[in-house]
């Protein structure tokens, strides 16, 4: 997303979709960014330009943003056409629109799933092709790229998971990051050597007006944290390990596919 983010001049708005606290920190770009979610903010988050509201029924002008951001939130929502229509509704004619979901048949999303009893997810995308083109005729914006995504399972990190823990956590190594070692190490080589998705997560799509040319690779170095993803080339590592320059925890490190593309099938981030 932040291929959009970045490249958005000052007195341009984003729209951050589903988001609750934000998908995105607001220093990552100089647009003016409004936050909407049909929960209420949660404990801690800013409040400024927050929106309590329904993503089918925004209470915005037409085009009046330049970019919309739906990082995860479209396997949310209960009117995913009505959501759609709305986005198309808002955003102006050359604006750019960002969307990452889910797969909803691959491993790290039957966990999640399985372990949050369902994690409020009532849309299932199975085809990057067909989730595309969906998307592409709702809001009549252009696709430009698609990114796979790989999965760190860091929901399962003992950091992250909420409290009370959930006792099927026991179950999945009880969420020490030695165990998230372990799964990304084993997941990493399985999906390069006998063509498996063990650690396919899902896809992030591009739509409109995009400023700069999209890195539709394979990052398959995804910290299991804060699960930030990183290109194997800009990684330091030691003895197969590299340490996440966000927080710091340690990863096994794995190539990059030495080629990706957006099939239903394809390697992911």
């Amino acid at each position: 997303m932040h291929e959009i983010l970045k490249n958005l001049p000052c007195g341009s708005r984003v729209l951050d979709l589903g988001c609750n606290a934000g998908s995105f920190a607001s220093s990552a770009t100089q647009a003016e960014v409004v936050r909407i979610d049909r929960e209420p903010a949660g404990p801690g988050a800013k409040r400024t330009n927050f929106v309590q509201t329904d993503s089918a029924r925004l209470p915005f002008a037409d085009q009046s943003f330049d970019a919309v951001i739906s990082n995860h939130s479209l396997e949310h929502f209960d009117d995913l056409n009505g959501a759609l229509q709305e986005i198309r509704r808002v955003i102006t004619r050359d604006g750019s629109l960002f969307v990452a979901v889910p797969d909803a048949s691959t491993l790290t999303d039957k966990v999640y799933r399985w372990l949050a009893r369902g994690g409020g997810h009532v849309n299932a995308f199975t085809s990057a092709t067909e989730t595309a083109t969906a998307i592409a005729d709702a809001t009549a914006l252009t696709h430009v790229a698609t990114r796979p995504l790989y999965s760190s399972l860091s929901f399962l990190n003992r950091r992250n998971s909420p409290r009370p823990r959930p006792r099927r956590l026991l179950l999945l190594g009880a969420g020490y990051e030695w165990s998230l070692f372990l799964y990304v190490w084993l997941s990493r080589r399985l999906d390069r050597f006998f063509g498996t998705r063990t650690g396919v997560y899902g896809w992030a799509f591009y739509f409109g007006k995009v400023a700069q040319p999209i890195d539709a690779g394979a990052w398959v170095n995804v910290c299991i944290r804060c699960g930030r993803g990183h290109s194997a080339g800009s990684l330091k590592k030691h003895f197969g390990i590299w340490r996440c320059s966000e927080c710091g925890a340690a990863n096994p490190f794995a190539e990059d596919p030495v080629t990706a593309g957006p099939g239903d099938r394809g390697v992911a981030r």
